[in-house]
């Protein structure tokens, strides 16, 4: 058993997990793993290591840990009496919320964050808004993902007021995390720009370089032994999370969608679409509206 990219539901990209639940048997030792989601941990009252690529970790009662996707993770825990897993990914947060999730909270871009540890004080809040987040979750309603996603914003919010109001993530850590942090940054706000109209051209990896004063090959490098994924992978899921909001929740015939994303003919994007969602994009917008 781990807990792994498999935790997350196609349908809604969240999940929220009680780990006395989920792990009965202790001591538990996972599996290196690399999942493609945000996960916050809150451990009320637990004991564990956790390694993150090769930095470790004690979790013991009142700490908040956050990750992001890309690095390799496991955990050994020892003793369990509460602890929660809160898991979304970023196409979670852009479709039931807003599109500038990482101008709000640019902590999320961070490469890695050291767990916090509370008094009990501290940590109620969280755990009352983990709670109602997880009744929610439960209960089935149309609304269920907006409901979740504002709630986990109002989360997001108590963290950055708790841990990370004057947080920076482009100045924190080594030359390497530098630059992992600013691709990240850079890449949501080209595509932003894309979708508003602000530009008409989709970024290359050359351009992403040339906003970083690197060669491309030195980037390409950085990105995919920092995040285990290779740069144009980063940029075609982005490309592909910020195509299937548009259909989903815009007007705009595939046509229009195509040449918002920078492409300049609707079949190479219907194509591109294709190839990397599996479905075509009007297929895919029938079946999500």
């Amino acid at each position: 058993m781990g807990l792994d990219d498999t935790l997350l539901p196609g349908a809604g990209d969240f999940t929220i997990i009680d780990l006395k639940k989920a792990l009965p048997q202790l001591p538990f030792r996972s599996v290196a793993f690399r999942p493609n989601y945000f996960s916050f941990l809150f451990v009320k009252d637990a004991r564990a290591t956790y390694k993150m690529d090769e930095s470790s970790f004690d979790l013991v009662p009142g700490t908040v840990f956050f990750t992001n996707p890309g690095h390799f993770r496991s955990f050994e825990w020892y003793s369990i009496e509460e602890v929660y897993l809160v898991a979304f990914t970023e196409a979670f947060l852009k479709k039931n919320t807003h599109s500038d999730v990482f101008v709000d909270f640019p902590f999320l871009i961070s490469e890695t964050v050291d767990p916090q540890t509370l008094p009990q004080s501290a940590f109620t809040p969280f755990e009352l808004l983990y709670r109602q987040i997880e009744d929610e979750y439960r209960f089935e309603s149309k609304y269920k993902y907006k409901i979740v996603a504002h709630l986990l914003v109002v989360l997001l919010l108590k963290i950055k007021e708790a841990f990370w109001n004057d947080y920076n993530p482009v100045q924190e850590g080594n030359k390497s995390s530098r630059i992992v942090k600013q691709f990240k940054s850079n890449l949501d706000i080209h595509f932003r720009e894309l979708v508003n109209g602000k530009v008409d051209r989709q970024m290359r990896i050359r351009d992403y370089a040339d906003q970083l004063n690197l060669h491309e090959s030195y980037l390409a490098a950085v990105i995919k032994t920092k995040t285990g994924k290779p740069i144009r992978q980063w940029i075609t899921e982005k490309m592909i999370t910020e195509a299937k909001l548009l259909l989903q929740h815009s007007e705009a015939s595939v046509k229009e969608i195509a040449f918002q994303l920078g492409f300049l003919e609707t079949t190479h994007f219907s194509n591109y679409f294709k190839k990397h969602a599996a479905i075509s994009p009007v297929d895919f917008r029938k079946t999500n509206m």
